[in-house]
């Protein structure tokens, strides 16, 4: 029911909308939950087991009942799973309950409360065992379509959703009175601040505050600050934002809800997942009321107290005329006063505590509990025990609870510390430093009163500026009566009726005392067994309970038994929010180098390696097939000059006085004794000793370092070399920068390619660049690096130069490789000039080779104590010399198609699965040898040179008899590249 004069809706702006295919009219500043609250709607959905009748819980995100589908119409699949205590209400807004068959107010699979003696806690592990047939065909169909909450729509979003990253010095994370002190004194001290708060306006707690903060009414400094704040540059203000969890580096993930509070358009995103990254943040995201365990306590209209106040003073929304409370706080008895005073009939107020305060005139039940209710789709009445042990009756129209308060500390938890019990405060507070650089301030540090809310925000935030190398300001701390918030937790009332904790999973009293009785006395074990806590809302309200209700089963305190594991999300969050922009190119970005608009206009297909687009080959006239112009490539670079773009290649700086040390680490082979303006060789292996990519490493300075990966695995090494660095070497003095893309990078190869690249400089000499060595030059007026290395088995130069002259560099390149009767060549020609070397690529490095089984034994470094990889490459597996080696491959008719991917078999065996003895893992056509090559693995492949095998590919219907070769086809003692 609405209230006159209550609320900050605007009534002058009426708001249609839809539930259940009825029609209904809420106002502007309505939430979904308050609308149907105003219209008298208390049955929203059912639970998730029993599909018992719930109703609206919470006036916040810990809502574990009111979870409905918001249609968004013709602008996409519809939105399970909303929480309608955070939906702002809009015109034409269409929801829908969910998880019923049937009408919500005659749900058919009701029937399941009727059954609830044979699904207790953990059935699921007792039933559905016989007969054996059954699961695939009955039970499992059965149970799928049962399970879950809300359906998952086939549609395609159309709305889309965003991304955005934010920067500021301090964080802070909710804007009631303890959030905004600290806000205002750190951006009063010059501090970038961010302020969030998953609320639609600022101020939390303070707009139930009836006393005065500096002598003024509680609102109106609250509007005070806010438009203060709201002016100041440095500092910014995000309302309907939730931060979803806390992550290293001061990086916190947060979900912005942004075309969810309006009418769908199309062009409105959705939401915004941000990911900000602070120098300090502190943590002042209140509590949650906690709920009271007694029989059939989860009927609707059953809601916590601090909730009904909520809606009466934001919304003008009563519950019901005729309310009672059940409450253990002295903010309980406050919020009877608050709704007394609004016009609501105050049946009476229980409270277990013998000296409960009576704060006005209303009935009062000091030492007495609700031990009973009345009602099915909502609740018509309750059963008074009191302290003498007699019953009364009373009937009403909706009933608050209390039994204390849950600081949501779970940011503070979100990097596996565990929250410790207080026994004075009754609740669990999060450990000190559990985060770094994260304080905690107001409720969610145990401080429950306004006066110290405040006191603790301004703490807080001198803490921080402290930390950030800030001077804190003159700015005083906001004066509140001093009060002491009284609450003693009550947990359950004894009886023999089922006592509800989790209301979305069905958990009860009894589940728990059941998985302790059978052995689960773990919290965690508990949780899995009864499904506490696993419902949307993460038992944000529920999971205290519980845990005292557990501790009680197994005979230990409460701080013994402990927490289960807090992770992210703190709120649900859609997969389409945390993928946003990773539709279509988003999902594959396309990474394209310098050379790309070039390699276009010269009609060369562009084919994708890994993320970035690469030219295939570059067609002339004349030529009908790629294998022709991948041909006239490779003759280009053994015969005169080719130019390939080889930016790709993934560039990472190792720098430091542990640079050498470090490398020596990740490298099986030395790299600590390589002289400055030398290059090396590099195999890298996995910590099971496995091979997991090759590359080169220059020293370019004393301290410093640049080693390429192949081009697929650039991002893995990358991620890899961070995790040695922060895991195995934490106070070692180095750092790695990832530098792919700030070097283009184009390789020179061919008997020309000196007389080309001495060409774009003044001062080379072919004697003061060895093999392997490299050079810093400026080419064409620009500060280079020339490197001497050759993937292709010929003399070979890269250039490297700062990216933004890559275009220019290949335009200069291309007419003078041209003029040497040379030109550019493609991934395809490249492909084949290295395979004609029998150089490796991750088609050989697939993840199962090792150094050994490469012929690459000899840069497993006996020298070094250790690597990474050293005693996994010891197991005696690995060093079987039977184990597939690396061979060459030809066909022995010389002409026959020998096929990537095709298995190799004894040339008088049967193909079969069993008989495979190797696979073809690389193969094409050499034009400088006039036939089929390959490079491929078969066992004890070294001792088989000379052996005539069969390529079989079923799939292609091929079939070749081959000889084992070495897989050095061309120029097997490397004059060509070294001369």
């Amino acid at each position: 029911m609405r209230v006159e004069g209550k609320g900050r809706i605007n009534r002058d702006k009426p708001l249609n909308f839809t539930f259940d295919g009825k029609t209904y009219q809420g106002f502007e500043g309505d939430s979904l939950a308050s609308a149907l609250l105003a219209n008298d709607v208390a049955l929203v959905g059912r639970s998730f087991k029993y599909h018992r009748p719930r109703g609206i819980v919470t006036a916040g995100s810990d809502d574990p009942n009111g979870l409905v589908e918001l249609s968004r119409g013709p602008y996409g699949a519809a939105i399970p799973n909303t929480r309608a205590t955070m939906q702002s209400l809009y015109e034409g807004l269409v929801a829908n309950s969910q998880n019923h068959l049937g009408p919500l107010g005659f749900d058919l699979l009701a029937v399941n409360d009727l059954a609830a003696p044979f699904l207790s806690a953990g059935f699921y592990y007792k039933t559905f065992m016989w007969p054996r047939r059954f699961w695939e065909a009955v039970y499992e169909p059965l149970i799928r379509r049962a399970a879950g909450l809300g359906r998952l729509s086939r549609e395609m979003q159309a709305e889309p959703s965003e991304k955005a990253f934010g920067h500021c010095d301090l964080l802070v994370i909710g804007a009631g009175p303890s959030g905004l002190t600290a806000a205002l004194v750190a951006a009063e001290a010059g501090a970038d601040v961010i302020l969030v708060d998953e609320n639609t306006e600022l101020g939390g707690r303070l707009w139930l505050e009836d006393a005065a903060i500096d002598d003024m009414p509680a609102q109106t400094w609250l509007a005070q600050i806010s438009a203060k704040l709201s002016a100041m540059p440095n500092v910014r203000i995000m309302p309907r934002c939730t931060v979803t969890g806390a992550y290293d580096g001061g990086t916190y993930g947060m979900i912005e809800r942004v075309g969810l509070e309006h009418a769908p358009n199309g062009t409105v995103p959705r939401e915004c997942f941000w990911r900000i990254t602070a120098r300090a943040a502190i943590l002042a995201t209140g509590a949650v009321e906690r709920p009271i365990a007694f029989a059939d306590n989860d009927r609707p209209a059953i809601m916590m107290a601090g909730a009904m106040r909520s809606y009466l003073d934001r919304y003008g929304v009563l519950p019901a005329r005729k309310i009672a409370l059940f409450v253990s706080t002295d903010q309980g008895h406050r919020d009877a006063l608050a709704l007394q005073a609004a016009g609501a009939t105050l049946a009476a107020v229980i409270d277990p505590r013998s000296d409960a305060p009576a704060l006005g005139d209303y009935p009062l039940y000091r030492g007495a509990e609700v031990v009973a209710t009345r009602g099915r789709t909502r609740i018509s009445g309750i059963t008074i025990r009191d302290a003498a042990g007699k019953t009364t009756d009373m009937d009403i129209g909706a009933l608050g609870m209390s039994g204390g308060w849950n600081p949501n500390i779970h940011l503070a938890c979100h990097m596996g510390a565990r929250a410790i019990w207080n026994a004075e405060k009754s609740c669990f507070l999060a450990p000190e430093g559990a985060v770094p650089a994260l304080h905690y301030a107001g409720s969610a540090a145990g401080y429950f009163s306004t006066a110290e809310c405040f006191t603790s925000g301004f703490a807080a935030a001198i803490n921080a500026l402290s930390e950030l190398g800030l001077t804190a300001p003159h700015t005083p701390c906001p004066i509140a009566p001093a009060s002491r918030e009284t609450a003693r937790p009550h947990w359950v009332v004894s009886g023999k009726k089922r006592a509800w904790i989790d209301f979305a999973n069905d958990v009860t009293t009894k589940d728990i005392r059941l998985a302790a009785q059978e052995g689960y006395q773990s919290v965690e074990h508990m949780k899995r067994y009864t499904t506490q806590g696993m419902a949307p809302d993460q038992g944000r309200s529920s999971n205290t309970t519980a845990i005292a209700v557990l501790a009680d089963a197994t005979g230990r305190g409460i701080s013994e038994t402990g927490t289960t594991t807090y992770r992210p999300p703190f709120v649900p969050v859609s997969l389409g929010a945390f993928g946003a922009g990773a539709q279509g190119k988003g999902f594959a970005p396309e990474r394209l180098t310098t050379s790309h608009a070039a390699s276009v206009a010269r009609n060369a297909p562009m084919v994708a390696t890994g993320l970035w687009y690469r030219a295939s080959y570059f067609p002339q006239n004349g030529e009908t097939t790629w294998l022709e112009s991948c041909n006239r490539e490779v003759g280009y670079v053994r015969n005169t000059v080719g130019v390939v773009d080889v930016s790709t290649l993934g560039k990472i700086a190792v720098s430091g006085p542990d640079a050498a040390r470090f490398l020596d680490f990740v490298y099986s082979n030395t790299m600590s004794t390589l002289p400055e303006g030398r290059v090396r060789y590099g195999l890298m292996l996995r910590e099971d000793g496995f091979v997991m990519d090759d590359g080169t490493c220059a020293r370019v300075g004393p301290y410093d370092y640049v080693i390429t990966t192949t081009t697929a695995a650039a991002a893995e090494v990358m991620a890899h070399l961070e995790f040695v660095a922060q895991v195995f070497c934490p106070n070692w003095k180095l750092s790695l920068t990832s530098t792919t893309e700030a070097w283009a990078q184009f390789a020179v190869a061919g008997p020309k390619a000196f007389d080309l690249v001495a060409g774009l400089t003044t001062d080379l000499r072919r004697d003061e660049l060895p093999f392997m060595g490299w050079v810093a030059r400026d080419v064409l007026g620009v500060p280079a690096r020339i490197f001497r290395i050759s993937f292709s088995g010929e003399e070979g130069y890269e250039i490297a130069v700062p990216v933004g002259y890559g275009a220019s560099l290949y335009d200069a390149l291309m007419p003078r490789a041209e003029a040497m009767g040379g030109g550019p060549y493609g991934v395809e020609a490249l492909n084949v000039l290295r395979l004609e070397k029998g150089f490796i690529t991750h088609a050989e490095i697939n993840g199962r080779v090792t150094a050994g089984d490469l012929g690459m034994a000899g840069l497993l470094s006996k020298k070094k104590s250790d690597f990474i990889g050293r005693a996994g490459a010891a197991r005696e597996g690995l060093l079987d010399p039977a184990r597939p080696a690396l061979i060459g491959l030809r066909p022995v008719d010389g002409q026959s198609k020998i096929l990537a991917g095709g298995h190799l078999f004894e040339a008088d065996s049967k193909p079969s699965r069993e008989t495979s003895k190797g696979y073809v893992s690389s193969a094409c056509f050499s034009p400088t040898l006039g036939h089929p090559i390959a490079l491929g693995f078969f066992v004890d492949g070294r001792a088989r040179h000379g052996d005539q095998v069969k390529m079989v590919d079923h799939l292609r219907g091929q079939e070749t008899l081959c000889e084992i070769c070495p897989p050095v086809f061309f120029d097997p003692d490397g004059g060509r590249m070294r001369d």
